[in-house]
């Protein structure tokens, strides 16, 4: 050390640290969109979006949401519920899922021809003054400003959206693109944004059961690290489940059955457009995480949908009754209820339940608040990560997670916890191997799921008879 001589002054880190939050319920939305309306180049490439129009922007839209389920979130999540971020995967590829159309000749009407919806292609010809675009229906319109009869048009394919398949959702590595693709993209959603998936959605694909295991995975580990739900569908067709009795058969034959797995039936329907429930829970679940302060500690039970009524896969309407709604709650199923006050979600079970009773696997708030402060815990004290394993360290890392479930019991997040370094958990093999644990005890409220009054004559209040004589 340099020779010093007078008063100088220098600078400890901060006993206490500041929890790191993100996005508590961020949608990862793996799906197909039309992006040769959009960014033609935007495949298996995750996308963070704020607003409808930038989603459209980038990945196009069109009404057939069969086709293009992504679409289907997009309109849901921003136009229903006004709910903002989340990350888009688009696995739909224009290079590979299409037809290729022959050369074919058109006549210019008005100065522009129509080639319809779903086509892909590139500028007939050299020339200048022709342009071409997507207008609002989807149809591509190719244009010029010359008074041309007819446009010969070379370069163009039909998109077969059809041609995707549950492995295309399913994803992987790809060796010969060098990244992810599918729901394999999730790993890079932390990475790229510095936010952590909440909530994993597949539109029409989590009906699947292969793909439906895949989203159980991911929720399960994602960076090795993090963790969160997966909402899916049973579907409500011939190959699945068409009356609610036939809806917990199914989900256990097909394992829908995980803690960290929200199953949905059946689908809902909103001025005629049909929605996957699982796409409108996820939009109800973010717009309840945001009137709490971002924290997932309120079930979506028993808040309104943006829904008129409940169909099976061909539209037709199922009728609810609060027994037949209770029959699927008891067997972990989330469904929907015209009761008081409007269309409802109706149901606080993940799919673990009935076979799991443990508290912390069976409530959709409990298991995502276990979740949350997980992650919370794990971005918070990522700095501390390789700093000398001191007192100072152990007292910096118990006093901030106790002030931070402090924090949360003020505003009954939680009904109490506590952060405690345990010597019997700590053993000196540990210790001198680098590790270090913590033991975190934390109480999310239960839903109150049954409120009962009990009700008894009481043959006391005759004597006011008496008295009024």
């Amino acid at each position: 050390m340099a020779f010093r001589h007078g008063v100088y002054k220098s600078e400890v880190p901060t006993s206490i640290v500041a929890p790191s939050q993100g996005y508590t319920g961020l949608p990862v939305i793996v799906g197909t969109a039309p992006v040769f309306m959009g960014d033609i180049t935007c495949v298996n490439v995750p996308k963070l979006v704020y607003t409808y129009e930038e989603a459209v922007e980038i990945f196009g839209y069109s009404d057939d949401w069969d086709s293009w389920t992504l679409c289907e979130f997009m309109y849901s999540q921003f136009a229903l519920y006004g709910q903002a971020p989340c990350v888009l995967v688009n696995v739909f590829d224009p290079s590979k899922h299409r037809e290729a159309l022959d050369p074919q000749e058109f006549a210019v009407v008005n100065g522009a021809v129509n080639l319809g919806q779903n086509i892909i292609f590139t500028k007939p010809s050299s020339d200048e003054s022709i342009g071409d675009y997507y207008d609002d229906e989807g149809n591509a319109i190719v244009v010029t400003s010359k008074s041309y009869t007819n446009i010969r048009v070379v370069n163009w394919a039909k998109a077969r959206p059809d041609m995707v398949t549950a492995s295309d959702i399913i994803g992987g590595y790809s060796i010969s693109a060098g990244k992810n693709t599918g729901l394999e993209c999730i790993q890079d959603v932390y990475p790229k944004f510095r936010l952590v998936p909440g909530l994993i959605g597949c539109p029409k694909w989590s009906e699947k059961s292969e793909v439906a295991a895949v989203m159980r995975a991911k929720a399960d580990n994602i960076n090795g690290l993090f963790t969160c739900s997966a909402v899916v569908d049973i579907p409500s067709g011939d190959s699945g489940a068409k009356t609610y009795t036939d809806a917990p058969e199914w989900k256990n034959l097909n394992n829908y059955v995980a803690e960290r797995e929200i199953v949905c039936w059946p689908k809902v329907a909103l001025g005629g457009k049909v929605y996957h429930m699982s796409t409108q829970l996820i939009g109800l679940m973010n717009k309840v995480d945001t009137g709490r302060g971002d924290i997932p500690y309120k079930s979506p039970s028993n808040e309104l949908m943006q829904m008129d009524s409940c169909v099976n896969e061909s539209g037709q309407e199922i009728m609810m009754s609060i027994e037949q709604a209770n029959y699927l709650n008891s067997q972990g199923i989330v469904t929907a209820l015209n009761w008081t006050g409007g269309w409802r979600a109706w149901g606080n079970r993940t799919g673990a339940y009935p076979a799991s009773t443990d508290v912390k696997d069976v409530f959709i708030p409990v298991r995502r608040m276990m979740d949350y402060l997980g992650n919370t815990f794990i971005t918070t004290f990522w700095q501390k990560t390789d700093e000398p394993m001191t007192p100072r360290l152990v007292r910096t890392i118990v006093n901030s997670f106790n002030m931070y479930i402090n924090s949360l019991v003020a505003i009954e997040a939680l009904l109490g916890g506590r952060v405690e370094f345990r010597e019997d958990e700590n053993a000196y093999t540990d210790l001198l191997n680098g590790i270090i644990k913590f033991h975190v005890f934390i109480t999310p409220p239960v839903p109150a799921e049954v409120i009962e009054g009990i009700f008894e004559y009481d043959p006391e209040y005759l004597s006011t008879l008496y008295e009024a004589i």
